[in-house]
């Protein structure tokens, strides 16, 4: 009688090895194109919706005022964004008259949140410029205290400065709950003040 043959163990342990790595390189892909197509990190978006200066004075070529302004801060992330300390800044003629602090949070996935700041601004000289300065605008369309807008034609003629608000949030989006990534925002505003009554003539971010 002829002996059976035994089978062949190195080529099947070989071909399963094939195998399998094979339908490895098959998940790291597909997990490759859903992150970076669904789960890809994305920064956030600042809105600046409004403007205000709810007092406003100035006495010998010296403003004072309380600036406030109200963003929405869009996550699109499919996880929560987590940023740190954050902060506001004011600046006029390339220096800083104002600065606030934004406490951290957290942002949920896909979720906007509502943020409003109000602080004092330090008391500081405006420029001759802006004293002789006489701005030629509408009393702005869609803008002022509300939405965004700038002075552009129309009849309203009067003494205005102009100041800069500067926002930047950073933190941190921790996808699948595996991979951390730094995301951050700016938004950046120019906002036009009417020297005689401290009323948002526009603002352009």
């Amino acid at each position: 009688m002829s002996k059976p043959h035994k089978p062949p163990s190195g080529r099947t342990n070989l071909a399963s090895c094939i195998v399998a790595t094979i339908f490895l390189i098959f998940v790291v892909i597909v997990v490759l194109i859903v992150f970076f197509t669904v789960f890809k990190p994305k920064d956030p978006k600042i809105t600046v919706n409004a403007v205000q200066l709810p007092s406003f004075s100035i006495s010998n070529s010296t403003v004072n005022f309380t600036f406030s302004q109200y963003v929405t801060v869009k996550n699109p992330n499919k996880a929560a964004f987590t940023h740190y300390d954050s902060t506001i800044q004011l600046m006029y003629s390339g220096s800083q008259v104002g600065f606030m602090f934004i406490p951290a949070g957290k942002i949920e996935a896909g979720r906007t949140k509502y943020m409003a700041a109000t602080f004092a601004v330090q008391s500081f000289p405006i420029s001759t410029a802006a004293e002789a300065s006489a701005v030629v605008g509408p009393v702005v369309t869609g803008g002022g205290i509300g939405g965004a807008g700038w002075p552009n034609n129309g009849n309203r003629v009067g003494p205005s400065l102009e100041i800069e608000s500067r926002m930047e949030m950073a933190g941190r989006v921790r996808v699948l709950h595996v991979f951390t990534h730094h995301v951050e925002a700016k938004s950046g505003c120019r906002v036009e003040i009417s020297v005689n009554d401290g009323s948002v003539l526009g603002f352009h971010c």
